[in-house]
């Protein structure tokens, strides 16, 4: 049985046809969606974060007030953005965060997308060292975050205050947190230092290479490399992968006035040139249930993960939202072999 759960981008903007005119009911109607997914069976609530855009920007407060408003469902980011992270910051609030969902955080964290800002990690104050890359710069914070949530001690202790000397450990911790860190990747080859390093892999519906396969092949490919060098590095535990797709059911003349021609336009990959480089797009899936079910049956990287996100049109609402989630669960998954 896979998991599957939906990511949010959080989309607000106050135009024609949008139910989330801004921020604050993108954020009241991101944690009722949260609630009324967990009553359906779904298995994860994701958000996507984005700085500088009318989207979700500040992860922790958001999740930390869906775990207030839910038992199992798990609670997480695809991606975190770590070129603007204080990782020390980062950690206690994730821990704090974490502590309040009873161990539910399942945080994807990354180098970033393309954004609207330019240099916009360094308007927060964030540069990376003569010599280095904006890749080196989330690497080396993530690298920090993570030995932080392991309660490596990090701060010199001062002897007048705790009578001994040594590193202090970031406070609070949450048992079990590091196990449950993500790498957003987008290529062959940051899959495979996510296998070397331990984390988790989240793969999306891009992929910043193409090599001429499907998408679904190539990200496939990208999986068993991920999983080859976690299994030669030797880790203590099992890793998880995701995969994420654009899946919309047609079951309502609701549904047919919304994304009845987008099926006609996305049912194939696309490619093109994003930051300089030529990128895959996955394609999506939208048509009557039986037909999703049997292309996701034959969707190489769904079959290969053990976990799919569903992105939703937040800007449609809970209501709309909720539905679509739960054609998913009941009509998709079952038939597809994934319930």
């Amino acid at each position: 049985m896979k998991k599957i759960g939906f990511l949010s981008f959080g989309h607000y903007q106050d135009v024609r046809g949008s139910l989330v005119p801004n921020a604050r009911e993108s954020l009241v109607q991101a944690v009722e969606l949260a609630v009324v997914a967990e009553e359906l069976g779904v298995d994860g609530a994701y958000m996507r974060v984005h700085h500088f855009a009318p989207q979700y920007s500040a992860p922790f407060p958001l999740l930390a007030a869906m775990a207030a408003r839910t038992k199992t469902i798990e609670l997480g980011t695809g991606v975190i953005d770590m070129r603007y992270e204080n990782p020390l910051y980062m950690a206690e609030e994730a821990a704090v965060t974490d502590l309040i969902s009873n161990g539910r955080l399942q945080l994807g964290i990354s180098r970033g997308s393309p954004e609207t800002a330019l240099d916009g990690s360094r308007t927060f104050g964030y540069l990376p060292e003569d010599g280095s890359t904006d890749a080196d710069l989330a690497r080396d914070k993530a690298a920090l975050f993570r030995r932080a949530i392991a309660g490596h001690g990090i701060a010199d202790a001062n002897p007048r205050m705790t009578g001994s000397t040594g590193k202090l450990p970031i406070d609070p911790l949450s048992p079990g947190l590091p196990e449950r860190i993500w790498w957003g990747s987008g290529t062959r080859a940051t899959a495979q230092w996510a296998g070397e390093q331990g984390m988790n892999l989240m793969s999306s519906t891009l992929l910043t290479e193409d090599t001429g396969v499907p998408f679904d092949e190539l990200q496939a490919e990208q999986i068993e490399i991920f999983r080859k060098a976690w299994a030669e590095a030797g880790h203590a535990w099992s890793p998880r992968v995701s995969v994420s797709r654009s899946i919309l059911p047609i079951v309502s003349e609701t549904d047919e006035y919304y994304f009845g021609l987008r099926a006609q336009r996305e049912s194939t990959d696309q490619v093109g040139i994003l930051d300089g480089a030529r990128s895959r797009f996955g394609r999506s899936y939208i048509g009557p249930p039986d037909v999703i079910a049997e292309q996701l049956a034959a969707d190489a990287a769904v079959q290969a993960a053990d976990t799919l996100l569903v992105t939703i049109p937040n800007q449609l609402g809970v209501d709309f939202n909720a539905a679509l989630l739960g054609n998913i669960v009941t009509l998709v998954g079952p038939a597809a072999g994934m319930r």
